[in-house]
């Protein structure tokens, strides 16, 4: 049997020499460059970032705090700084299909210069058109063209008229229009006298007069004909006087943009629709002067450039952060404005999204708030496969929507996407969608803690010198920077590891510098970390304080002194808002001569949950392996944590339960003054569990509120050792003696430590020693087995009798 001695105090807490430092404060430090131990996830981003290819986007997995954020747009802005600055996307009028606007790519900062310019020539527009229209020349040739109809038709009127006034006919103008009437002497006849003529000459005057209708209708036919060619003479006089016009006018733009032939092919359009536009009259409508943005006011809208990504203050390619990646803030969006009731749409109204912002560039997501938008992440995916931003709304995209809205040219999509989340986020993914491996090919996943060497060390006072800079805080003395490498192996639940959550590294340094400004200080020493670690359990201590309190007065029942047989104080941890509390709990069992099952209470009640439930099962299967492998195993055993009404996960109580249970067989009491954790397997191994520190801490403080008598401690596996990072106080009643860690391998040593009772070892032969426990229990046992014999011969020998009387032989 191992020497079952306590734990010297040395073993509960690897400490910092603040000797080992060679500075005085980290003010003279250099910044580490922040990705301390993330050596591969740093290689993964570059890859990712490197690699030209579709679909090697990168998903950046970690745990929270662990600097991934950082570390990533740190790596993303090195090398955009060094790339081209991608061009400007705008969106112009479609004079063809005003519905399907036109994208336009133009250089960085030319696009802006084209929407100043168009700005420019819309406010000239219609005072420019007015004036040409207006001119002297132009009114006197448009006045002179209408002169010349009008002669015409009336000359033409004329001429009709003296030709049927030789034939007796006159031409009378009315207020319905033209009519025909017989004359005598020069004057119309009147009805009275019409009618008095000869019915022959009645009939001949009707005659001549419906020639002559007919002769006029045909002139009148010819009328609009000449009215539409003084019509196409005016539309050329304005052609002809507003061309020159609006020509000068875009001059400047022409000249401006000489070397684009896009933005030259559009100034064309742009010339053409005024030109028409003015010559249809369509120009004269009235403009809402009081609107106070140009993209607000329906005139000449459509001459604008819509901007939608404006690159003119870039240097090298974007790296865009979208917080709020819901589908529109994502892929961009339409919005609507309402006229007259009605929601109408044009070009100017296309906002961009962050694909838009990012094109050319990089775009970083925070993966859980992609996934927690309806349609974003399918938005995402479909940009990506299809190499294009094309604006839709979701439900027109998923084809539930008929409604007429613009359709917007596609923007060729050439960026990469950084996603950053947690693992879980990465494996479910990996799992449940087929196009995430084909879309985000490269994981940096990385690291949660790195070794503790005198090297990383040094690294990790460097890394503490750039997060106090960052922050704008004191700087730290080399006490003060042992202290936080003491709590970043405590964080790593590891002494030979340090963690590498920055936030949490940040947030008590934070905390440290508060007290350290506080007293006055220039630097913060270890004292200040201590308070800071103080003054956060001071404020986080309500539920443990209260879990205490019970025990103390008597509502949960927890023993620290005398023995009991089948009666152990187990050891459990709570996590609380990122706060780990542990505290005892009275795990109890029961033994009685049945058939080998051991009822898991908790699980029995739906307490227990699956990992629970398994270390219940691999203590049943040791029991049986070890003391009934060539005989039934003849008992029946129950096993609960007392007082327990929430449910119980987690497999670091078997050991206990174990303990517990073998205790109950044998009726060998358990000394009280213990706590134990650690789980068990089949062969009887102990094995490591996580919060050690907390467990201990919590039984610590039980007994420590009782009084600490030197006797007092805690079972834990051997396994477990190297994770201590124990409180101080902790680590100094264990050097005076008054509290005792003991490290156990087997349950057979826990026993050992437990009862006070040599758990026995069988020789060569296989026997065990009589007194020991283990011969104990093969000794109750091999009397339950005999006894279930006993019963179950009786049994059948009573059941023979009763068959015999039955059948009357």
């Amino acid at each position: 049997m191992a020497d079952l001695v306590p734990l010297p105090a040395t073993a509960l807490r690897k400490r910092c020499d603040p000797a080992c430092f060679s500075f005085d404060t980290t003010e003279s430090l250099a910044d580490h460059a922040g990705d301390l131990g993330q050596e591969r996830a740093v290689e993964a981003i570059r890859f990712g970032l490197a690699m030209g290819h579709t679909g090697y986007h990168v998903f950046v997995l970690g745990d929270a705090g662990s600097g991934k954020h950082a570390t990533t747009f740190r790596l993303l802005r090195e090398r955009a700084a060094r790339e081209d600055v991608p061009p400007d996307l705008c969106y112009l009028h479609n004079f063809d299909e005003p519905l399907k606007p036109r994208l336009l790519t133009l250089p960085a900062g030319r696009g802006a210069a084209l929407r100043t310019r168009m700005q420019t020539f819309i406010r000239d527009l219609g005072p420019a058109l007015g004036a040409a229209l207006d001119s002297d020349a132009h009114v006197e040739r448009v006045e002179s063209l209408q002169s010349a109809h009008k002669a015409r038709e009336e000359g033409a009127l004329r001429e009709l008229g003296k030709a049927c006034n030789a034939e007796g006919i006159s031409l009378l103008q009315t207020p319905e229009g033209f009519v025909f009437a017989p004359t005598k002497d020069g004057e119309p006849l009147s009805p009275e006298a019409f009618e008095a003529l000869p019915e022959d000459e009645r009939k001949a005057i009707e005659a001549r007069i419906g020639a002559w209708s007919d002769r006029l209708e045909d002139l009148l036919n010819d009328f609009p004909g000449w009215r539409k060619s003084v019509r196409e003479s005016i539309d050329r006089a304005e052609r002809e006087v507003l061309g020159p016009a609006v020509a000068h006018l875009l001059r400047e733009v022409r000249e401006a943009h000489e070397d684009l032939p896009e933005v030259l092919a559009f100034l064309d359009a742009v010339e053409r629709d005024v030109i028409d536009s003015a010559v249809r009259g369509t120009m004269l409508e009235e403009e809402d002067d009081e609107a106070p943005e140009p993209e607000e006011n329906t005139r000449y809208h459509r001459y604008q450039v819509k901007l939608l990504v404006d690159h003119s203050g870039s240097q090298g390619a974007p790296v865009v952060f979208e917080n709020n990646p819901g589908y529109g803030n994502l892929i961009g969006r339409i919005e609507h404005i309402v006229q007259q009731g009605n929601q109408v749409s044009h070009f100017n109204l296309i906002r961009a999204g962050a694909l838009h912002r990012a094109n050319g560039g990089y775009l970083v997501l925070d993966a859980e708030r992609l996934l927690s938008q309806p349609f974003a992440w399918e938005g995402l995916k479909r940009s990506l496969r299809a190499g294009e931003i094309r604006i839709e709304p979701p439900a027109e995209a998923q084809g539930w929507s008929g409604a007429l809205t613009l359709e917007p040219e596609a923007v060729p999509s050439a960026l990469k996407v950084v996603l950053i989340g947690d693992r879980e986020v990465y494996y479910l993914l990996m799992e449940h969608d087929p196009e995430f491996a084909d879309l985000f090919k490269v994981a940096a996943d990385f690291n949660d803690d790195i070794l503790r060497t005198p090297e990383n060390e040094c690294e990790y006072a460097r890394l503490m010198a750039l997060l106090a800079r960052g922050a704008k805080l004191l700087p730290v003395e080399r006490s003060g920077v042992a202290r936080l490498v003491e709590e970043a192996s405590r964080l790593a639940e590891d002494s030979g590891r340090l963690s590498l959550n920055t936030r949490a590294l940040s947030d008590l340094m934070r905390e440290a510098d508060f007290h350290a400004r506080q007293k006055g200080l220039a630097a913060t020493t270890r004292a200040e970390v201590e308070d800071a670690l103080a003054a956060r359990a001071r404020r986080a201590n309500r539920y443990p304080t209260r879990v205490l309190e019970s025990i103390l007065d008597g509502t949960t029942l927890i023993s620290t002194t005398g023995e009991r047989a089948g009666q152990i104080n187990g050891l459990v941890v709570i996590e609380l808002a990122g706060e780990l509390f542990g505290h005892p709990v009275r795990i109890t069992a029961t033994v009685r001569m049945g058939e080998g099952d051991v009822v898991d209470i908790e699980r029995e009640t739906e307490l227990g949950g699956a990992i629970h439930s398994k270390g219940v099962l691999i203590l049943s299967a040791f029991l049986a392996a070890r003391y009934a492998r060539h005989q039934p195993l003849s008992l029946s055993a129950s096993l609960v944590f007392e007082q327990s009404y929430a449910p119980v996960e987690g497999d670091s109580a078997s050991l206990a339960e174990l303990c517990a249970l073998l205790s109950a067989l044998t009726q060998v009491p358990i000394q009280q003054r213990f706590a134990i954790t650690g789980s068990v397997n089949q062969f009887g191994e102990v094995q490591v569990i996580g919060g050690v520190n907390e467990k201990i801490e919590g039984f610590f403080d039980l007994c420590s509120a009782r009084g600490l008598d030197g006797t007092q401690g805690v079972v834990i596996p051997a396994a477990s050792v190297r994770h201590l990072m124990l409180r101080e106080d902790v680590v100094q009643a264990a050097a005076e003696g008054r509290f005792h860690i003991h490290a156990v391998k087997t349950v057979d040593e826990a026993m050992t430590v437990l009862t006070g009772v040599e758990a026995g070892e069988p020789d060569a032969k296989g026997v065990i020693p009589k007194g020991t426990l283990n011969h104990k229990i093969a000794t109750v046992l091999a009397e339950m087995t005999a006894a279930r014999h006993a019963y179950s011969d009786a049994d059948g020998a009573a059941g023979a009798r009763q068959h015999r009387r039955r059948h009357g032989v």
